[in-house]
């Protein structure tokens, strides 16, 4: 017998400003092809940005994409396994878009959870492609080039953050305004929130690092690669995560 999970919308509170994070239902079966219905779309008002946005997490049964709508155009953050492009088009869907609305992709590392997917959109997309410096060379691109991106920089109102040690390139998105770290794979929340996962760590001392580095920010939502967002008390548990680490 086949077993399901659906998930629902999350709603976050940021500041005086009240964004949603769109979770698209996802009927997954152990035995059976995934199919999704999406939720009605749900977007407010930032007073951080003064425009409107909508952050809205594709649950790929064990990993997450995540899609930013702002102004009509979309940052797509990472892009699951090969096989995913189906997925993230129903997303883009639900928020009355299409490929031609993504202008950018970031992808948070090289992993084929994360990078997977990429090659199979290429040919969809006008997009700008992002990743770390140290992960673009390892990442199928169809022929497209990557840009590099380092800690500091900046791409469609996203701050990037070198997080390496997941992998040597790896790289989270905060957006400052509303304080919602994308972490890829620097945090996992699968049981409670964790670092990298030690079996997949390029460098387990940097990985550390990383995290006390992103619990030095102002964050108000996590949005990891792996498990459930934590939209509430996320800055305390970041920094209670951090002052476990050597």
């Amino acid at each position: 017998m086949t077993g399901y999970r659906l998930n629902r919308r999350l709603l976050l509170t940021a500041g005086s400003g009240v964004f949603g994070i769109t979770v698209l239902n996802t009927l997954t079966g152990c035995s059976e092809p995934r199919k999704q219905t999406p939720e009605p779309a749900g977007t407010s008002a930032s007073a951080a940005t003064g425009g409107r946005l909508d952050w809205r997490r594709v649950d790929l049964d064990f990993v997450a994409v995540y899609l930013l709508v702002r102004g009509g155009e979309v940052a797509v953050v990472d892009t699951g396994t090969a096989g995913s492009a189906g997925a993230v088009e129903t997303g883009l869907k639900a928020a009355g878009l299409s490929w031609a609305s993504v202008k950018h992709v970031i992808l948070t590392h090289q992993h084929p959870d994360h990078a997977g997917g990429l090659a199979e959109m290429v040919p969809q997309l006008s997009a700008t492609l992002y990743a770390g410096t140290d992960d673009v060379a390892a990442i199928d691109a169809a022929g497209k080039p990557i840009q590099a991106v380092k800690d500091g920089d900046e791409v469609f109102g996203l701050q990037m953050i070198g997080t390496p040690g997941h992998t040597l390139g790896h790289v989270s998105v905060f957006e400052p305004g509303t304080g919602v770290l994308v972490a890829g794979d620097a945090l996992r929340n699968q049981n409670v929130l964790e670092g990298s996962a030690p079996q997949y760590t390029a460098d387990a001392a940097q990985a550390a690092a990383s995290v006390k580095k992103l619990a030095g920010l102002d964050v108000r939502a996590i949005l990891p690669g792996h498990g459930r967002p934590i939209t509430d008390g996320a800055k305390e548990a970041l920094q209670k995560l951090a002052a476990t680490l050597n």
